[in-house]
């Protein structure tokens, strides 16, 4: 399995409190946890905002299974021929993770067709992330419940489609609870959206969140390949036929 672990790189690079806690970057983080996970069964790299094509090059994507996103800062810098990109090629086979504010990625955005907004707040409270699909593989040796001690909160409303299947819930110390494990499908792409991982918390060193992400990304790998996505069909006067 080929995992591309995607990830901004500005915060731990302007923010010494953030430096601090991810001397290796948010992205390095999580592919350390992805691969203390998988093993042997997982090549994991990692790709940046700053590199040509953000990293994520026709060429890259083309040999890549799975792919996770961690964004938050600059959302906006992230090319549309990029964003294109990663979209076609989940709808083709590929895996998507998307992680925390990533919510608000255009790449999530665009697969979800909704603004992905939600309630926020940080006053670095409590979360309880409940497993309420116990039998599902993202849940996977997850305890029942499990506590991260600080966090940024997000609450209801989220505005994406509804989940087909959702696998955690959370809770938050002033009284917020919020989807936080959510499994969609677009064309032969598997998608799981996990929010937990907040920048200025060591989120992505907890034991419990490391495990959700591994078998997360072993739950959205394809199955039978990657396929170019096709075009929509239109409709002609004589009938049905493929865009070219």
């Amino acid at each position: 399995m080929e995992v591309m672990v995607w990830g901004e790189n500005i915060h731990e690079r302007a923010d010494a409190s953030v430096a601090a806690i991810y001397p290796d970057g948010m992205h390095g983080t999580i592919a350390a946890g992805i691969r203390e996970h998988l093993g042997a069964d997982a090549c994991v790299r990692t790709a940046t905002l700053d590199q040509p094509e953000h990293g994520l090059g026709d060429d890259v994507l083309r040999a890549t299974d799975v792919l996770t996103w961690w964004g938050h800062a600059a959302h906006d810098q992230v090319s549309a021929d990029v964003v294109e990109r990663v979209c076609q090629r989940v709808r083709g086979g590929m895996g998507l993770v998307v992680l925390h504010s990533g919510h608000r990625s255009r790449v999530f955005r665009e697969l979800m067709g909704t603004t992905c907004g939600l309630r926020w707040r940080d006053a670095g409270e409590r979360e309880l992330v409940w497993t309420v699909a116990p039998a599902h593989p993202i849940a996977d040796g997850v305890p029942a419940v499990f506590a991260i001690p600080r966090q940024e909160t997000y609450g209801e409303f989220f505005d994406v489609p509804p989940p087909e299947e959702l696998v955690f819930i959370s809770s938050f110390g002033g009284g917020e609870v919020f989807r936080s494990g959510c499994c969609f499908t677009r064309g032969r792409g598997r998608v799981f959206y996990f929010s937990p991982g907040d920048q200025e918390y060591p989120v992505y060193h907890q034991p419990e969140v490391r495990r959700v992400i591994a078998n997360a990304v072993r739950w959205v790998a394809p199955r039978a390949g990657v396929e170019d996505a096709p075009y929509l069909s239109q409709q002609s006067d004589r009938g049905w036929f493929d865009r070219e």
